[in-house]
C-alpha cells in the first residue's frame, strides 16, 4: 500500500513537468493571447480603410503600424503619392484574448494602402507667361513649348531655347532664354581653352571693327534674315508635385500658346488718324471700337495726337520680338522742306515746290512683334535716282481762338436748313440761336476790332467785329450796343445785352462767324 501511493506521487510529478512544458510551447507556437486586467478595452480590432487588418493589444500599437505601413510605401515610389488611410479601431474588454504580430498587421495595411492608393503627386513644371498658366510633365516639355513659340518665325533653326535661372528672384525660379547654335558650339570651346585680352585693346576693336565693316560693307556682304529674337513676354518656370489630371498633354499646350488670340491694347493716336481709319485697321467695327472706350461717345467724337485708344489685336500667349536684316529697293520721298513765315499764321501755308519721287536700294534692319512690323531701320542705302522734296512755306503764330459769347442759355436753332419760323423768314439759317433772357452779358468771341455797331436790318441791333485771321463775326438782336466801331475788344470782354430786337420770335442772341466772307457753322469753331 505504501509502494502504490509513492508510485501515484511520481506520476502526479511527471504530469505537472508536462503540464508546464506545454504552456512553454504553447507560448512559442500558439496565438498571442492577453491576460484580464480590471483596466478597461485591452483588446482592439483594427479596421483600415473598411477593412480588417488584424488586432492589436493598444490603440498606439495601430498607429506604428500605419505610420511604418505608410513610410514603407513612401521608400517604394520615386514620386509622391496621395492616399486615403482611415484607421478605425474597436476596443472590448477579455479574459484571455488572441492578438496577431505588428508584422502581420503592418503587411495587410500596406496591401490595403497599395490598393487604395489615390493618385501619383508627378514631379512636374509649371509655367507662367504673364497671366496665364499652364503644367508639362517635364523640363524637357517646357523647353519643346518655347522651342515651337520660336520656331514658327525661325525658320532656319538658327535659335535654341533653354531654361536658366532668374538671378532677379530670391526662390529657385527658372526663366527662358534664347541661345544661337553659334553661341553653344563657342561657348563649348572656350570651356576647352583659356583666352585673354585686355579690356582696352577688346573695347577699341569692337570700336573700330563696327564702324569698319559699316563703311565698306557692300550689298553682298550683309547676312540678310533673322538677326535676332528674343520672347515679349516674361517667362517663369517652378517645379511642382501635381496630379495627373493637372498636366497639360505637350501638344495642346502648343496649341494654347502659339495660336492667335483677340487681346486688348493700347493704341496711340498718331497726326492724321480718324476713328474710322483706326478701327478697319484693327479689324474692329465703328460700334465695336465704342463699345470698347468710354471717352469715344459716337463717331464723331474728336480725337487729338497722343490719345490712347484700346483696340484689340490678334497675338499668341507667348509673343516673340524679332529683328530681321532685309535688302529692298524702292522708291521713297524727301522729307517735306519747311520756311517758315513769322507774319502768317498756323493755318497760312503755300507749296513753292512740288515733290518728285526717287529710288533707292536699301538694307534696313525691320523689327517685329509677331508678325507686326515695329520699326525700321536703314543701316545701308544706294541712291539711284535722287529725289526732289516738297517745299512749303508756313505760318508761326498762333490763330486767334473763339469761344461762347454767352453763358449758359438753351441752343434754340442750329446752322442750316430749317423751317422757317416765322412767315418770310429764310429757311437757311446762316448762325446758331441761344434762347436766353434780355438784358445778359453779351461777350466778343475773339478779340479784334469792331466793325459796325448799331442796327442792322433783320438783326436789330447788331455788332460786327473783324479778326485778326480774316473771319468776322456777328451778334445779332441785341437790346443794347456798348461798342463802336474802330474800338478794340479783347477776348470775353463784354460788348452788348441781348435782345428781341429785329426780325425775332422771342429773347435771344444771333451768333455768326464768317470766312472769306461766307457763313460757316460756329459750333465746329469754338473752343
Amino acid at each position: 500500500m505504501k509502494r502504490i501511493s509513492k508510485y501515484h506521487k511520481r506520476l502526479n510529478w511527471i504530469y505537472i513537468k508536462f503540464s508546464v512544458l506545454a504552456v512553454i510551447v504553447s507560448a512559442f507556437f500558439l496565438p498571442v493571447f492577453t491576460g484580464f486586467e480590471k483596466t478597461g478595452d485591452n483588446i482592439f480590432t483594427v479596421m483600415l480603410n473598411g477593412k480588417e487588418v488584424g488586432i492589436l493589444g493598444s490603440v498606439e500599437d495601430a498607429t506604428a503600424c500605419l505610420q511604418n505601413a505608410r513610410a514603407q510605401l513612401a521608400r517604394n515610389s520615386e514620386e509622391l503619392i496621395l492616399i486615403d488611410a482611415v484607421l478605425e479601431t474597436k476596443g472590448e474588454e477579455v479574459l484571455v484574448g488572441r492578438v496577431d504580430s505588428q508584422s502581420q498587421v503592418r503587411r495587410k495595411m500596406l496591401s490595403v494602402l497599395r490598393s487604395d492608393t489615390k493618385e501619383t503627386l508627378n514631379r512636374s513644371y509649371t509655367v507662367k507667361i504673364n497671366e496665364y498658366t499652364v503644367n508639362l510633365a517635364s523640363s524637357e516639355e517646357v523647353i519643346a513649348l518655347l522651342q515651337a513659340a520660336i520656331d514658327k518665325y525661325d525658320t532656319e533653326e538658327v535659335y535654341n531655347a533653354q531654361l536658366v535661372v532668374d538671378p532677379t528672384r530670391e526662390l529657385n525660379v527658372l526663366t527662358a532664354e534664347m541661345i544661337t547654335k553659334e553661341e553653344v558650339i563657342r561657348s563649348e570651346d572656350l570651356s576647352k581653352k583659356v583666352y585673354v585680352r585686355a579690356g582696352a585693346e577688346n573695347a577699341l576693336n569692337e570700336i573700330f571693327g563696327s564702324v569698319e565693316s559699316s563703311a565698306q560693307k557692300s550689298f553682298d556682304e550683309y547676312k540678310l534674315g533673322l538677326i535676332d529674337l528674343s520672347l515679349a513676354d516674361e517667362v517663369e518656370v517652378v517645379e511642382a508635385y501635381l496630379m495627373d489630371s493637372e498636366i497639360t498633354p505637350l501638344s495642346d499646350a502648343v496649341e494654347e500658346v502659339t495660336k492667335d488670340q483677340e487681346k486688348e491694347t493700347i493704341y496711340e493716336v498718331q497726326s492724321g488718324d480718324t476713328l474710322s481709319q483706326i478701327a478697319e485697321a484693327n479689324n474692329l467695327t465703328m460700334e465695336d471700337l465704342i463699345d470698347m472706350n468710354e471717352a469715344i461717345e459716337n463717331k464723331n467724337s474728336t480725337i487729338r495726337v497722343g490719345d490712347e485708344i484700346i483696340v484689340t489685336v490678334p497675338e499668341p500667349e507667348l509673343s516673340v520680338n524679332r529683328t530681321e536684316e532685309a535688302y529692298y529697293e524702292e522708291s521713297y520721298d524727301a522729307p517735306v522742306q519747311y520756311i517758315d513765315n513769322d507774319e502768317w499764321y498756323t493755318t497760312d501755308m503755300v507749296t513753292l515746290q512740288e515733290p518728285s519721287a526717287g529710288f533707292r536700294k536699301v538694307i534696313a534692319d525691320v523689327s517685329y512683334k509677331n508678325k507686326k512690323e515695329i520699326s525700321r531701320e536703314i543701316v545701308k542705302e544706294e541712291i539711284v535716282l535722287e529725289s526732289v522734296p516738297k517745299i512749303v512755306e508756313r505760318g508761326t503764330k498762333i490763330p486767334p481762338t473763339y469761344i461762347k459769347p454767352v453763358s449758359g442759355g438753351r441752343l434754340s436753332s442750329g446752322f442750316g436748313s430749317r423751317k422757317a419760323p416765322t412767315r418770310g423768314a429764310s429757311t437757311y439759317h446762316k448762325g446758331v440761336d441761344w434762347s436766353l433772357p434780355i438784358g445778359t452779358a453779351v461777350m466778343a468771341s475773339s478779340s479784334g476790332t469792331v466793325a459796325k455797331a448799331g442796327w442792322g436790318s433783320g438783326y436789330g441791333y447788331v455788332v460786327y467785329i473783324n479778326h485778326a485771321d480774316g473771319r468776322q463775326t456777328r451778334y445779332g438782336h441785341l437790346s443794347k450796343v456798348l461798342v463802336k466801331p474802330g474800338e478794340y475788344v479783347q477776348q470775353g470782354e463784354k460788348i452788348a445785352l441781348s435782345g428781341n430786337t429785329g426780325r425775332s420770335t422771342g429773347p435771344h442772341l444771333h451768333f455768326e462767324i464768317l470766312i472769306g466772307g461766307s457763313q460757316v457753322d460756329p459750333i465746329k469753331y469754338l473752343d
